[in-house]
């Protein structure tokens, strides 16, 4: 959640995934909400969900400055790997702008945080609990994480929320 309105961002693969027609959120308090597409973008493979309720008072993450982000930099990664529950695991930047992973349409941020199937769609956060990214891809021979994750950055990420929440995505 990136706003206290309802404002969710995760990856279009996921909404694909689920299908559009009934999209349900759980949060990590048990609360469960039904989310609605408000922009999709599969090239990027970014989606914005809105939920209703909550009064309006979401607890929400902030967005970082992603190109401030260095090599060797802490970050947690959060998910719900292999349908398990919310989990966090922790790592660093190991990489930076990385374009080479089977997507022209952007560059990533490589870190060695856990990253499993189900993680998709989550945060990767800073130490000051700021969204650097979205996880979204990894790299495995074994279909688990190997130590090679992708992270859409909050820079990329942060121009489509805004413009799918102003209509214009």
């Amino acid at each position: 959640i990136v706003s206290a309105d309802g404002t969710i961002v995760t990856n279009s693969h996921v909404v694909r995934a689920r299908g559009e027609t009934e999209i349900r959120v759980a949060l990590a308090d048990k609360r469960e909400f039904d989310a609605k597409v408000v922009g999709q973008d599969e090239k990027t493979d970014i989606a914005v969900l809105k939920i209703e309720g909550g009064d309006g008072h979401f607890p929400f993450l902030q967005f970082a400055d992603s190109d401030s982000l260095e090599v060797g930099d802490l970050v947690l990664a959060i998910g719900n790997p292999f349908g398990v529950g919310q989990t966090v695991t922790s790592g660093i930047i190991s990489a930076l702008a990385r374009s080479d992973i089977g997507s022209d349409a952007q560059v990533f941020i490589q870190t060695d945080a856990a990253i499993n199937p189900g993680n998709s769609g989550g945060a990767l956060v800073d130490m000051s609990g700021k969204l650097v990214g979205i996880n979204t891809a990894i790299f495995s021979r074994s279909g688990g994480s190997q130590g090679v994750g992708f992270a859409i950055p909050a820079n990329m990420v942060k121009p489509f929320v805004e413009s799918a929440v102003t209509g214009r995505a």
